[in-house]
């Protein structure tokens, strides 16, 4: 595994990182095997965050015996001084370390939250403090918004940006990537397989392979899909004619609205299964109609509830118009358990 270093911070990481999201509903013990089956493989750079529940406490069990030889990255959704030092605090502890390598703001994807972060009293006022206190090696952010980030880059205070990336989620190249080497902002491509959305993790990897200043953490729940993963990049192969026309195909049955999978919509105070019932149409085009009724059925019921508050819009990084796409999926799967 290659070793690169990340932007100009002083952190040496493998050329691919861990994503700390499908650790979460695994049992403790299959978990903490996973990620040091990673380990072994050469992966060092393990991301998480303080909201990812049981994440951080399994990565800590996982890392704690190397935890001079990896890099853990975490992160903190308050927007508030106070609440941001609680949630470094919790971390510490929970990932049963001194001191974290790069602690990133999460999600910062608004004007709003941004001026809230740096504001006086605000989420980046403690962070730095943490980092004076050796807390904290490096500030990183994560988006999901190209004009926020591009933002937050200009103020010269963040050493990462964390941004999805893939072939269907691409439009960082235009001029937010730019913006970031120069500046030499260290670039963590989350999303790599578009949150479960895209099946083809060699399309993917050779996509990604085209830009290697992009450090790619994918969301790992197996030993097999991190050597999966690893033997792509120890084999690396060029995108053919053939692979570009595939991506071409999945972009146009992909369109533009489509469900991230990212849950910021969730938990709906109805209770509305929002990300299960969006998954309708990858499901629908790999799996029976028998398996998708049995998988998606209850969350597919749940469309009823929906009372069209727009909370869930209003979350939605992605400015989705969720309550069309509720009924346009619910619609679908009634035509679909039909034929």
């Amino acid at each position: 595994m290659k070793t690169i270093q990340l932007g100009a911070t002083a952190l040496e990481i493998s050329e691919i990182g861990f994503g700390g999201i499908p650790i979460i509903p695994l049992p403790r013990d299959e978990a903490v095997s996973v990620v040091r089956h990673c380990i072994d493989r050469g992966i060092t750079f393990f991301d998480t965050a303080n909201m990812y529940t049981t994440s951080e406490e399994k990565l800590g069990i996982a890392l704690k015996s190397d935890r001079s030889n990896v890099v853990i990255a975490t992160k903190t959704a308050q927007r508030d001084a106070r609440g941001a030092a609680d949630h470094l605090e919790l971390s510490l502890r929970q990932l049963q370390t001194d001191w974290i390598d790069l602690y990133q703001l999460h999600n910062v994807s608004n004007e709003d939250a941004l001026k809230q972060v740096l504001a006086p009293r605000g989420a980046y006022e403690a962070v730095a403090r943490a980092r004076d206190a050796g807390k904290i090696r490096c500030i990183g952010i994560s988006s999901h918004s190209i004009s926020t980030a591009i933002e937050a880059l200009k103020t010269g205070l963040f050493q990462t940006l964390q941004f999805p990336f893939n072939f269907i989620e691409s439009d960082p190249l235009q001029a937010l990537f730019p913006l970031a080497t120069r500046h030499q902002v260290g670039i963590i491509g989350m999303k790599p397989l578009g949150g479960g959305l895209l099946e083809r993790a060699d399309l993917c990897f050779k996509f990604l392979q085209q830009h290697p200043y992009v450090v790619p953490i994918p969301g790992i729940r197996s030993s097999q899909e991190i050597d999966e993963i690893i033997e792509l990049y120890q084999n690396p192969k060029p995108l053919s004619e053939a692979d570009l026309k595939a991506i071409e195909t999945i972009r146009s049955d992909v369109g533009e609205k489509f469900c991230h999978r990212c849950e910021y919509c969730m938990p709906c105070a109805q209770g509305v299964q929002i990300s299960s019932v969006l998954m309708l149409r990858p499901a629908a085009k790999r799996l029976s109609c028998e398996n998708v009724k049995g998988w998606l059925g209850a969350a597919m019921e749940t469309v009823e509830k929906c009372i069209e508050c727009g909370e869930c819009e209003q979350k939605c990084p992605y400015h989705l118009p969720i309550a069309d796409l509720l009924k346009e999926n619910l619609a679908l799967y009634h035509q679909y358990s039909r034929s």
